[in-house]
């Protein structure tokens, strides 16, 4: 069973953000959390590690009497999404002003149990057998 946890509005610009976000996409729970433990951007970083945490607890939410440590939970999906832009003005030489553009983005992690996978990939095995008997 799968668990969604969502951040929105998130102060930083998606472009940036998206490069964080790759490197634990597919991984393992606990390996994501390293991985963003120690990653480069730190600042960035530590918004995908809450967010990632709080997945895991959603997880463990909907999984009464089960622990996240023994069901081998994986990042199964993360996505970034441009949300709005703050529109703020910039000073410029000779008394003129650019205009400049703060964005945000919004997360969307998926966390899924490696057993779950499993068992739906063998249950459609065995419909797609009974089908072509």
């Amino acid at each position: 069973m799968e668990a969604v946890a969502k951040l929105r509005n998130c102060p930083l610009p998606p472009r940036k953000m998206r490069l964080v976000v790759d490197q634990i996409r597919g991984q393992k729970v606990d390996k994501a959390l390293n991985i963003l433990q120690f990653s480069q951007r730190k600042y960035y970083a530590i918004y995908v590690e809450k967010l990632l945490k709080s997945a895991i607890a959603n997880w463990e939410q909907k999984n009464d009497g089960e622990r996240a440590e023994d069901a081998e939970l994986f990042v199964k999906s993360v996505m970034v999404d441009g949300a709005y832009a703050l529109k703020r003005l910039r000073t410029a030489p000779q008394g003129r002003a650019h205009r400049m553009k703060k964005r945000f983005n919004h997360i969307t992690l998926v966390v899924d149990s490696s057993n779950a996978s499993v068992e739906t990939e063998v249950a459609s095995e065995n419909k797609e057998d009974k089908n072509t008997k």
